[in-house]
């Protein structure tokens, strides 16, 4: 079959290698969209320890083709995404059974792009830092693909003032179309502000934003952490000024969810797909590649020209 293989020179190539296998508590899928997602970015990068070559490519629609011992053969046929550890540009991907979602309710493209953005930006607004009527949420990287679906979960879970911030002036207007009352760009954070504090805030940069961001928290306000775009450097904070104000840093990694607790992970991806396929939530597919462009869709998300998500036609 065909896949995308980031090889030992940090170049990506087409090739041609094995099918596989759909192995115990698995499914095997033949794959029409792939999602471009963060993870892609940091495995080029080198972050993450992976042996090369490697299958990129961490979530992929299609349809189940078949399965593993101890998985109900009447999935065979299923519309599933799966949330993979890679192998997802490629024909054919396995994947753990609990964590194929079913995406009947939708078409392949949106799928695609469904991914792990999807239950990430519902967990952070509603799992982790338990969004309630009445809050006041400042979400950064607002244009992104977590960004643009946590403005509309927080919109949803009835957060009284919704601001989000984005890296430029071009992404501006595009981030406006998913629940903020209000955009700025992140040379405007935080003075543009005044004094203004959130109830919830949610940080993929780092570093100098981090610090800044940790300033404009409320009582008993919630910062959750789950990247560190800018740097990864650290920033240190201190427990007992927290607990003076009530306050919490929580941190998100779905990644590590999905080793540890697939079943919520599952869970939380079913009930974020059921707003998407009633249409309370939209995910905004901004761009479609080919398998062979791969290397430039990873690149474009990498430099911060992407907005929402984007997916790659394999099928």
């Amino acid at each position: 079959m065909k896949a995308v293989v980031l090889d030992t020179d940090d170049t990506f190539r087409i090739s041609e290698i094995d099918e596989p296998v759909a192995g115990p508590g698995e499914v095997a899928i033949r794959v029409a969209y792939a999602g471009v997602q963060y993870g892609d970015v940091l495995v080029h990068g080198g972050h993450f320890p992976i042996p090369r070559p490697f299958v990129p490519g961490f979530e992929a629609a299609g349809e189940i083709i078949a399965v593993g011992e101890g998985v109900a053969e009447d999935r065979i046929g299923e519309q599933v995404v799966a949330l993979v550890g890679g192998g997802g540009y490629a024909e054919v991907v396995t994947a753990p059974a609990v964590l194929a979602i079913n995406a009947s309710g939708i078409d392949p493209r949106t799928a695609a792009a469904f991914g792990w953005v999807t239950p990430t930006a519902y967990d952070l607004v509603d799992t982790v830092a338990g969004v309630r009527g009445g809050d006041s949420v400042l979400i950064h990287a607002a244009a992104g693909g977590v960004g643009s679906l946590a403005g509309q979960f927080a919109a949803a879970a009835g957060a009284e003032r919704i601001v989000g911030v984005v890296g430029n002036t071009g992404q501006l207007d595009y981030a406006r179309q998913f629940g903020y009352h209000e955009v700025l760009t992140r040379e405007q954070f935080p003075d543009v502000l005044g004094e203004a504090k959130f109830d919830v805030i949610l940080d993929p940069i780092g570093g100098p934003t981090r610090v800044a961001s940790l300033a404009r928290l409320a009582a008993h306000g919630r910062i959750v952490v789950y990247g560190n775009i800018a740097t990864f450097e650290p920033v240190t904070v201190s427990a007992n000024d927290l607990l003076m104000h009530g306050q919490s840093l929580m941190t998100y990694n779905s990644n590590l969810a999905s080793q540890t607790r697939p079943q919520r992970l599952a869970d939380s991806a079913a009930r974020a797909m059921a707003l998407v396929a009633n249409g309370s939530v939209r995910v905004d597919v901004t761009a479609e590649y080919a398998l062979a462009d791969v290397e430039t869709a990873i690149a474009n998300l990498a430099g911060g020209v992407t907005r929402g998500k984007s997916i790659v036609r394999i099928g």
